[in-house]
Order: structure tokens, then sequence, then C-alpha cells
């Protein structure tokens, strides 16, 4: 697995999309022990023995706080960098103050800690979101069609309060060949066993509000994209448990994404 890891963020952005469209699967990447990432990255978790035991996609009943979802995890992809860059608002590039342009979007993410019988809000995890701009572009990042390195646009992460919440401020995402629209996110904290913990996966976009966006500056620029959801390989491997219910704000979009982890 570590040496996947370290190829996927060595190949070029095209390069790895091919390799994924080959193996017809995605590359599971997480820290997380093996009894916990098994019965997190399946899909179709036996509940014969327990019957309450949750599932990718299902809410906890009970004592459980609404919204107490599991989900899948998905690849980390080849852009992840770990810039430990703390800020609620991603939007603009540290080095000279400039801020990307595109339609504006508030993620609040809401993390829990679940089990067969409760979930209870997860205090003090660091939560990474990263995503490329209007233009299809990520920071920090060397690619065949552009060099962003040094730069640290739409990176940056929060710490969880007691509620299990972090808020970001950023811009509803690009498009480039061979996906559909989607955020990277990434949740680190330390397990009950003292073992370092970690969940990865990304969020989507309805296509009909993509196709809206789509139609307005600087979204234009990239012309007609090339994929949407439905022929998406990545989307098709769970991606229906990670769209993003978006509410309208006048000026743009707010999301509120509720997951559980099974530390």
């Amino acid at each position: 697995m570590n040496n996947l890891r370290q190829l996927g963020r060595l190949l070029k952005r095209r390069e790895a999309l091919a390799l994924l469209r080959a193996s017809g699967a995605a590359l599971l990447v997480s820290c997380i022990p093996r009894k916990s990432s098994s019965s997190q990255a399946s899909a179709q978790v036996s509940s014969t023995a327990n019957p309450a035991t949750p599932t990718p996609g299902s809410v906890l009943s009970s004592a459980a706080l609404p919204g107490c979802v599991v989900r899948p995890q998905q690849t980390e992809g080849p852009y992840f960098v770990d810039e430990r860059l703390n800020r609620s608002d991603i939007r603009s590039e540290p080095s000279d103050g400039s801020v990307k342009d595109g339609v504006p979007l508030q993620l609040t993410l809401r993390i829990s800690q679940a089990s067969s019988t409760r979930c209870v809000p997860l205090v003090g995890a660091i939560v990474d979101i990263w995503h490329c701009d209007a233009k299809g572009i990520y920071s920090d990042v060397s690619d065949r069609s552009f060099s962003t390195i040094g730069q640290k646009f739409l990176r940056g992460y929060q710490v969880t309060d007691a509620n299990g919440t972090v808020q970001f401020t950023t811009i509803y995402p690009g498009w480039y060949p061979g996906r559909t629209v989607h955020i990277h996110f990434k949740i680190r904290t330390q397990a009950n066993s003292g073992q370092d913990y970690e969940f990865t996966s990304q969020l989507y976009f309805d296509d009909a509000v993509t196709d809206q966006v789509r139609a307005k500056a600087p979204y234009t620029r990239q012309g007609q994209r090339t994929l949407k959801n439905s022929e998406d390989g990545l989307f098709g491997n769970g991606g229906d448990q990670l769209l993003l219910t978006l509410t309208e704000t006048g000026q743009g979009y707010a999301a509120t994404f509720d997951l559980g982890l099974l530390i």
C-alpha cells in the first residue's frame, strides 16, 4: 500500500487517471488499522452477527446524533500536499494575497465518532480539503500543462471544535479531463489505541448544479466538461453517498456534510 501511495504522488494527473481507468478500481488510501479499514471501506459489511453495526451510507439510530452517517473512503489522488496551512478561507494565494475567482462555496463538515450503539462529536481532528480552481488547476504541483510549485491556493485545514465541526470558505471547483467535479478531503486524528488514524475521501456535486455553474465566468473558459458523475470511475465507487446537498446563498452555495468514523 505504501508503494502504491508513493507512486500515486509521483504520477502526473493524466497518468494517474489512465492507471485508474486501466485497473478499473480506486486505490484505497488509509492508515486505519486493518479491522477499522475493512469496516469502513467495504460497502458490503455483514450485519448478521450484529444487526446494529453501521454500514457505509447508513445512519445510526437510537442514541445516535442526527446525521451521523458512515461514508465510503476514496483514493487520495496524486496531488495531496501536506501544507499544514491552518485556515478557514482557502481561496487566497498566501505568497501574493490574490484570491481565486469562482462561485463562492461555504462548506461545513460535521465529523462524529461512530460505533454500533452511539455517535459523539469527534473533537480535535485535523480536516484538510484541497481541490482545483475554476480552470482545473491544482496548487503546488507540476503537470504537463502547468506548474504551480510553491503556491498554496485552495488548500487548508481546520481542527474540529466541540461539536465535531469545521467550516471552509472556498469556490465551486472547476473540472479537467478524466474526472467529474470533486473536492478532496482528509481527516487525521489519534485513535483510542494510540495509533494514528486517517480517513480520505472525496465530495461530489449534482450534475445539474455544475451545469449552471459552468455557464458562468470564469468557468466558461474551460468550455464543455468531458465527464459527468455517471461516467467517472471513482464516483462509481460510492460517490452517490458523497454528494453534497447545496443551498443557494444569493452569491453562491452552502453545504453541510455529515460523516461518522468507526474509530
